[in-house]
């Protein structure tokens, strides 16, 4: 599976309730054998947050200016980290959110 194919798509909880969209994925290494396993998807809920994504310095180390902490975590306030198993996604993903069981990869993949 590639991060391609889960960014910009619509992301429910297991109740059916709208999340909103993929932005970024986590992943972790390792497993096995140094394979990477998707462990978390990033959701935003307004059409800004997939403009600036999830990864602003500011918010992420607040050691800078006050006006740009403050803009950043406005402009992210709907983004969430959320386990990949906790959410569904519309249209379907093959194989998300773990892969194919023993890490095969798919044919031609």
């Amino acid at each position: 599976m590639r991060a391609g194919e889960l960014l910009g798509r619509t992301a429910y909880d297991l109740h059916g309730r709208r999340l909103g969209r993929v932005v970024d994925v986590v992943v972790r290494g390792g497993f096995p054998a140094g394979r990477l396993r998707l462990t978390d998807v990033i959701v935003t809920r307004h059409w800004w947050g997939r403009l600036v994504g999830r990864l602003i310095g500011a918010e992420r180390h607040p050691s800078g200016p006050w006006a740009i902490r403050v803009v950043a975590r406005a402009l992210s306030r709907s983004t969430r980290q959320l386990p990949a198993d906790q959410v569904q996604l519309l249209p379907p993903v093959p194989d998300f959110p773990f892969g194919r069981p023993g890490g095969d990869a798919p044919p031609g993949g």
